[in-house]
């Protein structure tokens, strides 16, 4: 599956209030993120609950991993051999295996995902390693959370 090709379809609504296609397209900001990763963002809100009014496309802005107090939905490829990413974020991650195999590193075990898998990630430190030869794809959909407090700390976002 070639992330640079996805369809994305985005309903609306046109002046009357009826149900429309606002947009509908090949996916046009996917982007290197790191060597042997590609990332597209389908769609971004930054506010809670989210405003379904008007028809602005926020998915050309530049964001960062998360968006605080936002949500995040994107799908990103990792290739054999990608570049390590040791990092933590400030949300709950919802994602879906698309194609392919990976394993999600933790700090003290290792879990093989596998198209059709589905996770759900709290504020944990990880890692994604593609050891296959063939591209791993997940839809991620990212909301902005409180840092996780354990033993007494704070974990922070980083990396």
């Amino acid at each position: 599956m070639d992330v640079t090709k996805l369809r994305r379809v985005v309903t609306g609504h046109d002046a009357q209030g009826r149900a429309k296609v606002l947009i509908d397209e090949t996916v046009k900001n996917a982007a290197q993120t790191r060597p042997g990763a590609i990332a597209t963002v389908i769609w971004t809100n930054e506010d809670f609950p989210a405003d379904n009014d008007g028809s602005d496309d926020p998915s050309g802005k530049k964001i960062g991993t998360t968006i605080p107090n936002g949500v995040v939905f994107r799908v990103v490829s990792f290739g054999p051999g990608v570049a390590p990413r040791n990092h933590r974020t400030d949300s709950i991650d919802y994602a879906v295996i698309m194609s392919g195999e990976i394993d999600m590193v933790l700090d003290t075990e290792t879990v093989r995902l596998k198209a059709g898998d589905v996770m759900v990630q709290r504020g944990t430190i990880h890692n994604w390693i593609n050891n296959g030869t063939e591209p791993c794809v997940i839809a991620f959909t990212l909301v902005s959370a409180k840092p996780v407090t354990a033993g007494g700390k704070v974990l922070t976002a980083h990396g």
